[in-house]
């Protein structure tokens, strides 16, 4: 099975008050996460972090050695400071800036942030990111708002835990029109 997340934020206190998440504490938020994502992924799946996994984390490794699955980063804008902190080759299957996969017979571009324009936009490749957290469209970005193949990875769209392809196209639904 083949999952996607974004914009984690372990180790982020301030992100719960920023983005309203429904935590009251930074130990309450992180073992959500984490119970989350073992609910789902086991050692043989593959996960596409589309960046933003901790934000100033001194200590990476008690965070990455509870997260099953082919972990694959996609760098967002917070992952260099955290990864200096840990060997992050040993962690990942992949480390990248940007990657483009086929699945489910559609390519695929993954990139923490939001594009106009990515591989194959015009022939229903879709887009995957992160970044922009919960904010809509329409009032935060949008340029995105008629990009129906552009699909937010952020956990405050996916129910704060990984997602599938098809789970993602369906949580993207109601976040398109502002629900």
């Amino acid at each position: 099975m083949t999952y996607f997340i974004a914009d984690c934020h372990f180790g982020h206190k301030n992100i719960i008050a920023s983005c309203k998440r429904p935590f009251n504490s930074l130990e309450a938020m992180d073992e959500a996460l984490i119970a989350n994502w073992q609910a789902r992924v086991t050692e043989k799946d593959d996960v596409y972090i589309v960046g933003d996994l901790m934000f100033f984390c001194p200590e990476p490794e008690r965070y990455l050695c509870r997260l099953p699955g082919r972990k694959h980063l996609i760098i967002g804008n917070h992952d260099p400071i955290w990864m200096k902190e840990t060997s992050p080759a040993f962690w990942f299957e992949s480390i990248e800036h940007m990657e483009v996969i086929e699945l489910a017979g559609r390519t695929v571009t993954l990139c923490h942030y939001p594009m106009m324009c990515w591989t194959e936009s015009s022939r229903d490749g879709l887009l995957v990111y992160g970044h922009i957290h919960g904010n809509r469209y329409d009032s935060f970005w949008p340029m995105l708002s008629g990009m129906e193949n552009a699909l937010n990875a952020g956990v405050e769209v996916n129910g704060y835990r990984p997602v599938t392809l098809e789970e993602l196209i369906e949580n993207n639904r109601p976040f398109r029109r502002g629900e």
